[in-house]
């Protein structure tokens, strides 16, 4: 049974959580009274939107069950998104900005040390990614979709910066081998988004996904480090 505004308030007053149902999904939100009314619906229906595609994925993702699930009418999501895309774009700007958010933490975190900085932005984009597969399928997809706007190419460029500083000061320090440094960067997360890959789809045959992932960075700093090349007169030939 679909719980309306007031019910919710009630909850919360009570417990201090509201918990909103629908058939198909449930999203449990912890939040000041009266959540979903003017000013925080379009932060409610961003919630739901995302509780909603990792439980049933876009092709799935409806306005009007939103609009159910919040305790709205049909029409009030419309003042926020004008359509499932627009919802979509708003879903994938958001997880970009917190992704980005996640990366330059962990790179602060670490120092200066390259491989310290490397395993932080490993373990922060790995943990996003893994408990938010959904979403980061949808961010990468409207990122290069054919026509994306450009706050959206934006966002994921500038989420995405600190692995690529990290990759420049590291060539820099003499740590990683030469080369550009954007390209660099896409091997190394080629072989995060593998990891992750698996990891999602329960291929890591009881491996620890921690154990792994930091044996994976292990080995990658060494296969980024410059190459050493043995000194003394060249053979004969």
């Amino acid at each position: 049974m679909r719980r309306n505004v007031v019910a919710a308030d009630k909850a919360v007053n009570d417990n201090n959580a509201g918990s909103v149902y629908s058939r198909r999904y449930a999203v449990s939100v912890t939040t000041a009274a009266r959540p979903y009314h003017h000013g925080n619906l379009r932060e409610a229906l961003l919630l739901a939107g995302e509780q909603a595609l990792e439980a049933g994925g876009a092709q799935n993702l409806s306005l009007r069950e939103l609009a159910r699930e919040v305790g709205v009418s049909h029409a009030a999501p419309r003042r926020h998104f004008l359509d499932k895309q627009a919802l979509l774009d708003a879903l994938a700007l958001s997880g970009w900005e917190r992704l980005g958010a996640a990366l330059a933490a962990a790179v602060t975190a670490a120092g200066d040390d390259f491989d310290a900085r490397m395993l932080g932005l490993a373990r922060a984009y790995v943990a996003f990614a893994t408990r938010r597969p959904a979403l980061v399928a949808l961010m990468f997809a409207t990122k290069h979709a054919e026509g994306a706007s450009p706050e959206l190419a934006e966002a994921g460029t500038r989420a995405l910066a600190p692995a690529l500083t990290t990759v420049a000061d590291g060539q820099a320090s003499g740590a990683v081998v030469e080369g550009e440094p954007v390209r660099v960067a896409i091997v190394a997360f080629a072989a995060l988004q593998g990891l992750v890959a698996f990891a999602n789809n329960g291929m890591l045959d009881g491996a620890p996904l921690t154990e792994t992932l930091d044996e994976l960075v292990e080995r990658l700093v060494l296969g980024l480090r410059p190459r050493v090349r043995p000194s003394g007169p060249t053979p004969a030939t």
